[in-house]
């Protein structure tokens, strides 16, 4: 049986389709710059790369071409072949502890929670809703990123704000990454041979993420209310003194989007070495660039930190 997979962003769309229960990639692709002129896409079958370029105005238009690349390819003869559809889905909000089958009731939460998931939301949105209406009949699921971390007590995801701010809006640590965390997770039960495992997981790139996990379920995690908080990461800050934003509202003149814009796309390696990719900062330092070495210093620093935090979090009783 084969399943489609699809992560859709806010100018791409990422998919592969597997073969079933073997769990084998049968094709898999990336499409970029959705609602830019220069559009384009690589697909990978065989061990292949195929490129292709046209403008795509909207993610309906890149499922379009998404589809269409199943077919030429020979991936699928019919698209009565996918037998479901998993979507990768940035925020469940607190009702959410699981995947699920996307109801209009599903559909209307992730509407209703994209103020939580303004940069990631839309996207996810207009994927699910494109593939719908071309497959209408094929069940799909969602697959939040937030499911995995609300086994998270309350002390650990509870800011020392006002307590309205949690009831009335929602505030608090909601995590992200989870569908990778709670993959490693798995793995390293089966590969120590028990349930109740305490690991220390380290999802390690552009986004970055650490969490604590505590008899095989997350105890605590550095991403909070969006994925802006934890780590340095590529182009985020991660964690800062909250006051800076309004410092630099004000001498900068700019407005609190602003400011968290340059927050989410012009801070972390990026912000401090010119350089966002760590391969790119790497070769830099090598050639003993002082801005590159500066960024991977306060990068790692600020792994080494979370790791320490969490092996006292866990009481020192830490499996892997």
């Amino acid at each position: 049986m084969k399943f489609l997979c699809v992560n859709a962003g806010s100018s791409s769309l990422k998919f592969q389709l597997f073969d079933m229960p073997e769990e084998k990639v049968i094709i898999s692709g990336y499409i970029e710059k959705i609602g830019l002129e220069d559009s384009f896409w690589t697909t990978k079958i065989n061990g292949e790369k195929i490129k292709g370029a046209k403008f795509l105005k909207n993610h309906t238009d890149a499922v379009e071409v998404l589809l269409d690349e199943l077919i030429k390819h020979g991936a699928v003869k019919s698209l009565d072949e996918i037998k479901g559809v998993g979507h990768r889905v940035l925020h469940g909000g607190e009702k959410y502890s699981d995947s699920v089958i996307i109801t209009d009731e599903v559909i209307q939460d992730i509407k209703d929670l994209t103020k939580l998931g303004p940069l990631h939301h839309p996207g996810n949105l207009a994927g699910i809703e494109a593939l719908k209406a071309v497959l209408p009949d094929v069940p799909m699921v969602a697959v939040y990123d937030t499911a995995f971390h609300q086994t998270m007590p309350k002390e650990n995801y509870m800011y020392p704000v006002p307590y309205e701010w949690y009831t009335r809006y929602g505030v608090r640590k909601y995590g992200f990454h989870g569908t990778s965390h709670k993959y490693i997770t798995t793995v390293m039960k089966e590969k120590l041979g028990k349930e109740d495992v305490n690991l220390i997981v380290c999802h390690i790139g552009s986004g970055a993420s650490i969490s604590a996990i505590k008899d095989g379920k997350c105890f605590d995690t550095t991403m909070g209310i969006t994925p802006l908080d934890g780590l340095m990461m590529g182009t985020r800050s991660g964690s800062i003194d909250p006051s800076i934003l309004e410092y630099v509202c004000k001498e900068a003149d700019m407005t609190i989007g602003d400011v968290t814009n340059d927050l989410n796309k012009k801070s972390g390696l990026l912000g401090i070495s010119g350089f966002s990719d760590a391969r790119d900062v790497e070769d830099a330092a090598a050639k003993g660039d002082e801005r590159a070495i500066l960024a991977l210093n306060m990068y790692n620093d600020r792994v080494a930190k979370y790791i320490a935090d969490y092996f006292i979090e866990l009481e020192g009783n830490v499996d892997s």
